[in-house]
């Protein structure tokens, strides 16, 4: 076959299942020392005055054309609906990965204020409806994928952002700082970031019921696309069954429409090689296809944590997750307040067990999560002056940690807060009766916090 999608043109040969087998354990976990980190920022863009109000494809094209001549060290792309993400390159320490980002953030900003659009900080748009930016054959094919199992995939598209953390692997000896260790303990602690970080109630001018509605929709997607593998004692084996075992969203052709299959998994692809061969891009680019809350990508790639509001929000998760996998002591306490949470998944992978829904659903409310959050955030603020963090930083994971973790509270509960007392929500969290909740929105594009009601 001819592969122009990934720029060449001469045939390229098929892959067998052993050679996919092969082929992954090589590639996703590369197994080191922990020294290097990163993180992927994804922003709503809204119009800075009228957020409320679309803002069209035309004026999206024009920013993103002006960002595209702006010099920054991190990666800038264009989400599916028009949301903008920054990728940091790898950095060797904490401040230095905060440093990049925030320098780039800070110039993006200044380009975005000049034809009146902004960043918000929200894990999913509270006003908008999902809306394609991008027409690229990927798209137009994951959209066909995911509209099957309803319209979750399209709101994920096109209507959520999210903080991704990015860490080494692990050591492949065992230990706290081992890759088994480290890949299990992102599945568990996952769930309490999702309950601490959450900042989605809202979808469609009316709370959803679930703090982080963002994380609904994965849910929502199904396993085979969003869910993780069974944990076991062998996450190379694990993840390796995963890929071969997960449908393939689309097989790519040189002209016209890409093929959507439906229910081929790539197992299957390797073994009846139809409608062709699947070769090594193929299996290169079926991997970009899983979204998982964590991703193996030779490193780790921590998904499952919302967009945060202010425009240097997403620095907590980023710092508390780096303290709780790269510092040695705080990873061994994160590991023992975390242990207990396994019991409560059931042996279902990530994101679908009960423990993931009910982190999403009602955040630190659960009085379980919320001691665990505590001791996590203890543990982070212990270890963050040893990983070199400022005292800026420090100081603004102890703000969190007040404002939120110790109160069993998140951003969205703030959220939540202020349309109760506009008198848009009810006591249950629901819209009031003919109502539609429209809050007001912060100078940065964020909703306010509102005044603590709950006891």
């Amino acid at each position: 076959m001819s592969d122009s999608v990934s720029g060449h043109t001469e045939p390229r040969p098929a892959v067998t299942e052993a050679e996919v087998d092969a082929l992954v354990r090589g590639i996703c976990f590369k197994t080191g020392p922990p020294r290097r980190l990163g993180v992927e920022v994804e922003w709503l863009v809204h119009e800075l005055r009228a957020p409320q109000l679309p803002v069209t494809s035309e004026r999206l094209e024009a920013a993103y054309a002006a960002l595209r001549t702006v010099p920054l060290s991190s990666a800038l792309t264009a989400e599916p609906g028009g949301q903008l993400e920054l990728s940091s390159p790898p950095a060797a320490s904490l401040m230095e990965c905060v440093d990049t980002v925030r320098a780039d953030l800070d110039a993006v900003r200044a380009v975005l204020r000049e034809d009146d659009l902004t960043l918000v900080g929200l894990g999913h748009d509270p006003w908008h409806t999902p809306r394609r930016f991008l027409r690229e054959p990927r798209y137009d094919a994951m959209e066909a994928c995911l509209d099957r199992t309803g319209p979750a995939g399209r709101a994920m598209m096109c209507t959520s952002a999210s903080v991704q953390v990015c860490l080494d692997a692990g050591y492949e000896e065992p230990g706290v700082l081992g890759h088994v260790r480290r890949w299990w303990l992102a599945h568990q602690l996952g769930a309490v970031l999702v309950a601490a970080f959450a900042n989605s109630p809202l979808a469609g001018h009316r709370p959803t019921g679930w703090l982080s509605t963002r994380q609904l929709r994965w849910t929502q997607i199904g396993t085979g696309r969003a869910g993780g593998p069974v944990l076991n004692s062998d996450p190379r084996a694990a993840w390796v069954r995963h890929v071969l075992d997960a449908p393939v969203m689309c097989v790519r052709r040189d002209g016209g429409p890409w093929d959507v299959p439906e229910g081929l998994t790539f197992r299957e692809w390797t073994r009846s090689r139809a409608p062709r061969a699947p070769t090594r891009d193929d299996l290169d680019y079926h991997v970009t296809t899983l979204f998982p809350p964590v991703r193996p990508r030779g490193h780790l790639e921590l998904r499952m944590i919302d967009a945060q509001p202010g425009d240097d929000g997403w620095i907590v998760p980023l710092a508390v997750t780096t303290a709780l996998f790269d510092d040695p002591e705080a990873a061994e306490t994160a590991y023992r307040a975390v242990k207990p949470l396994a019991e409560r998944t059931h042996g279902v992978p990530a994101p679908h067990n009960p423990l993931w829904r009910n982190a999403a659903r009602g955040g630190l409310g659960d009085p379980e999560l919320r001691e665990v959050a505590v001791a996590c955030f203890a543990a982070a603020l212990r270890a963050l002056p040893r990983l070199g963090a400022t005292p800026e930083v420090v100081d603004a994971v102890a703000a969190y940690r007040d404002r939120y973790v110790a109160r069993g509270r998140c951003p969205a509960d703030e959220l939540l807060d202020t349309l109760r007392a506009r008198g848009a929500v009810g006591t249950d969290g629901t819209a009031a009766a003919g109502t539609r909740a429209h809050p007001r929105t912060h100078p940065h594009g964020a909703p306010p916090h509102g005044k603590d009601t709950r006891s």
